[in-house]
């Protein structure tokens, strides 16, 4: 169909001419701010004519400006009128309306052009116009027959529109197929490593895990990584490192706890290694120098053999596997925690908790039980533990690189060690056992050792055994001073009875006895000692023996170990069997036989040591002449022994002598005496004789035997008349005794003279002259004095070395004179004018004043 225009714009020219009339028009200013349109051209020319002259070229301005902007707006694109109309108003205050009034004469000026140019040009349209009616029905018949056309067409193209649309569709799968197929073959490299790291986390091969994940990060995910599973997978990557982390940390965890069970095995076998490749060593080192040395030295008649102090079966020995600590434990948690922290640069935090876990378990090991020094199970547990823990530290600094360091397991080994010497010594304080403290001992030895095989210092652990060596002497002296007892206690302190050579033999090879005098006689014979003596030395023999085990394996030297042997053995006769024998002589119920017994006996223990030094000798092989040898101090130990037994002799029999004074029974008042000696002192006198012939029947077959025993009867025998007579003297003296007769000392006088008879009679052979009797001079003097009544010679005499009484003190003269002149007093009180009796009173009170004059004499002087 044909549109029909508007008459009032036939021509292009008249459609731009309304087109820019209507832009005039909207680039008007809006109503109620118009202009107001002049009157006329006249109106204007007078106003102009009436301005001034200023006014006119102002005017003029205006005109030439508005014409300018006119121009633009006639050329500018409506859109970007509008600064241009902005800049009328901003001009003076009446500027628009004179721009009004030029935009209205221009607007007038071109529809008069518009209306020229449609005149010239209607008659054009109007023929146009009736063409265009002529054609309208052609047209329409064409319309029909296009529409019919068109009709024809799209259903012709139906079906090639179809298989077009196909074909494009089958292009766009086969182009996106192509596409995805590209992109697959991008994203299956990232799919399979993803795979891969499923696979190595579920068989917990967690460092190659991490690898992966390096891979996947720096190398396959950047490729994809606009995908959303990507992006997912980017953030699952961090969450399984720290799941790995957790897994390997657990695993560790559970090595941890693992070791700390197998610490005890671990050390148990690093111990038995050891002890096997010390007794190795020790075994050629016998081979070799058996040419050279002595046999094996015998304990308790057996072969000393330390060999298998640890309990190790020497066929188990042969036959076992060399087991390490890796044979033990898997060490895989370990490096695999230490790979997975190094990979993921948390190293350092790795190496810090597994050395601070490690310290704890230290402190956990060297925490020992209560209970430990009761067996040596309780010690052994102890060291397998630690040799397990430090054993294991040794693997790890040697099969890692970092984790632990030389300086980190030196800083352990000195505190632990510290540790083990604060509890050894305070646990084996504990012991009384000497066998259980030889056995820590032997256990200590390997177990320093074991670790000084893995690079520990171990010279503390032997500065120990010396401590611990005394306190197993103590031990040691403890349990051989309940030996001796049972040996004393058993012996019955009589010579040993020998039948025949065959029980001969037997004494003398268990004591250096030799006498050629005895071994000349006939069977059967008594030896001098008892039976005591052979089991003392060797009892002596194996301390020595059980001193020597402890001092094996110490690292020391012969000189050294023999200077121990020599001070252990010293202890045990100076102080051990020393104060077994005081307190033997001191028993109540050892009498004076088994007193005399004990002197030959310490006699020949006395001539025993220089045995037991040249057996220490042998077994050593230092010699005695070496310049820094200790010498045994038994010969004073057993000096001091028999002079003890002579000092108990002594004492006994003064005792004895107490016990028969006591049986005295004076009667102090008595006129006259029964004419023989006192009951008591004859009974007293005929002990003496029979306890002295005990001395003189003793085995003097060897010339110290006879000398030795004749001295100690000779020193009791004048021990006993000295203690009889000071006795009897304090008897006349006593304080308690008021009075005394004349007939009471004449009894007294026939009890000192049957004293007098035992002294002069030589109970025991040996005194010179009347040696024996001088023990009774001052009683005699004394008792001769009053029975002879001489008081003028003893008075005349004092002070003279001749004097008959010079051994009469005149104290004791005048305190038995005193107890008289009270009896005199009493018995003469009817018969006190008698002539004989009071001059016999008389010379009485006379003497007594003199004596006091002597007596005060005396005092002054002093």
């Amino acid at each position: 169909m044909v549109t029909m225009t508007s008459p009032a714009c036939p021509t292009p020219a008249g459609r731009r001419c309304s087109a820019r009339a209507a832009r005039s028009a909207s680039c008007a200013p809006p109503a109620g701010h118009l202009p107001p349109q002049p009157h006329s051209p006249a109106v204007s020319l007078c106003h102009r004519q009436s301005t001034t002259n200023m006014a006119e070229t102002e005017a003029l301005e205006y005109i030439t400006e508005h014409e300018r902007i006119l121009q633009e707006i006639e050329s500018t694109e409506t859109a970007c009128v509008g600064p241009t109309l902005r800049s009328v108003y901003d001009d003076q205050p009446n500027a628009h309306k004179r721009f009004m009034e030029k935009l209205d004469a221009r607007i007038r000026n071109h529809d008069r052009e518009i209306e020229k140019m449609c005149n010239f040009h209607h008659q054009g349209f109007v023929d146009a116009i009736t063409e265009l009616l002529k054609v309208r029905a052609d047209a329409e018949k064409l319309m029909v027959q296009v529409t019919d056309t068109n009709r024809r067409l799209q259903d012709a193209g139906k079906e090639v529109t179809a298989q077009t649309e196909e074909m494009i569709r089958c292009r766009v799968q086969q182009r996106n197929i192509a596409t995805t197929v590209e992109k697959l073959q991008l994203c299956i490299p990232v799919l399979e490593m993803y795979s891969k790291l499923k696979e190595q986390l579920e068989s917990k091969r967690y460092y190659a895990a991490l690898k992966t994940m390096e891979q996947l990060e720096n190398v396959y995910i950047p490729r994809v990584g606009q995908y959303r599973f990507c992006q997912i997978m980017a953030e699952t990557l961090p969450k399984l490192r720290e799941e790995i982390k957790d897994i390997s940390m657990s695993d560790l965890k559970d090595f941890l706890e693992s070791i700390r069970k197998h610490s005890d095995k671990i050390g148990e076998t690093a111990m038995k290694q050891a002890h096997q490749h010390r007794t190795f060593n020790s075994a050629v080192q016998k081979q070799a120098n058996s040419v050279y040395c002595n046999p094996p030295y015998m304990f308790n008649g057996k072969a000393s053999n330390q060999d298998n102090e640890y309990g190790v079966d020497e066929d188990y020995e042969n036959d076992e596997e060399v087991l390490t600590a890796q044979d033990l434990v898997d060490f895989s948690p370990v490096y695999r925690c230490l790979h997975i922290y190094t990979v993921l640069g948390d190293r350092e935090t790795f190496e810090n908790y597994y050395r601070k876990q490690r310290r704890k378990q230290a402190r956990l090991v060297l925490q020992p039980q209560s209970n430990m020094h009761e067996t040596v199970e309780g010690y052994r547990r102890y060291f397998n533990q630690i040799v397990g823990f430090f054993v294991v530290e040794d693997h790890i600094l040697h099969a890692t690189q970092g984790l632990v360091t030389r300086a980190y397991t030196d800083e352990l080994w000195s505190m632990a060690l510290s540790k083990i010497i604060a509890v050894l010594r305070t646990h084996s304080s504990y012991c009384t056992d000497p066998d259980l403290v030889l056995e820590l001992k032997n256990l200590i030895v390997i177990f320093a050792d074991t670790l000084q095989g893995y690079g520990f210092p171990v010279n503390r652990l032997f500065d120990l055994l010396f401590e611990i060596r005394d306190q197993y002497n103590e031990t040691l002296l403890k349990k051989w001073a309940g030996v001796f007892r049972e040996i004393f206690e058993s012996d019955n302190y009589s010579p040993i009875p020998v039948e025949n050579e065959e029980e001969y033999k037997s004494v003398i090879s268990r004591f250096p006895f030799h006498d050629a005098e005895i071994e000349k006689q006939q069977f059967p014979k008594k030896l001098p000692m008892s039976q005591s003596v052979p089991q003392i030395y060797i009892q002596v023999k194996e301390f020595i023996y059980a001193s020597l085990k402890f001092s094996e394996s110490l690292h020391r030297s012969s000189t050294e170990i023999d200077d121990m042997l020599r001070k252990s053995t010293n202890l045990l006769l100076t102080r051990t069997l020393s104060c077994c024998l005081q307190n033997l002589i001191k028993k109540p119920h050892i009498g004076l036989t088994e007193l005399v017994q004990i002197i030959i006996n310490t006699t020949h223990l006395e001539q025993a040591c220089k045995y037991l030094e040249d057996f220490i000798t042998n077994i050593t092989n230092v010699s005695p002449e070496t310049i820094h040898t200790t010498r045994l101090y038994g010969l004073s130990t057993f000096k001091d022994a028999r002079h003890a037994a002579e000092g108990e002799i002594y004492t006994k029999l003064n005792q004895k002598i107490d016990e028969f004074i006591q049986l005295a029974d004076y009667e102090w008042t008595m006129s006259e005496s029964d004419g023989r000696a006192s009951g008591y002192l004859m009974d007293l006198i005929n002990f003496l004789r029979s306890t002295f012939q005990v001395f003189t029947h003793l085995p003097n077959n060897n010339n110290d035997h006879a000398a030795m025993s004749g001295k100690v009867a000779q020193t009791a025998c004048m021990s006993a008349c000295k203690h009889l007579s000071t006795s009897l003297m304090q008897m006349l003296l006593d304080n308690e005794l008021k009075q005394i007769s004349m007939g009471a000392i004449q009894q007294f006088n026939l009890d000192v003279i049957q004293c007098e008879l035992f002294a002069s009679s030589e109970p025991v052979p040996g005194f010179q002259g009347d040696t024996l009797q001088l023990a009774f001079i001052d009683l005699r003097q004394l008792l001769d004095l009053f029975m002879v009544w001489d008081w003028s010679t003893y008075l005349a005499d004092y002070g003279q070395p001749t004097s008959k009484y010079l051994r009469v003190n005149p104290s004791t003269a005048l305190a038995l004179l005193e107890k008289m002149k009270d009896t005199s007093k009493k018995n003469n009180i009817f018969s006190q004018f008698r002539k004989n009796d009071r001059d016999k009173q008389k010379l009485i009170e006379t003497v007594v004043k003199q004596l006091r004059s002597l007596v005060n004499g005396m005092s002054q002087h002093t």
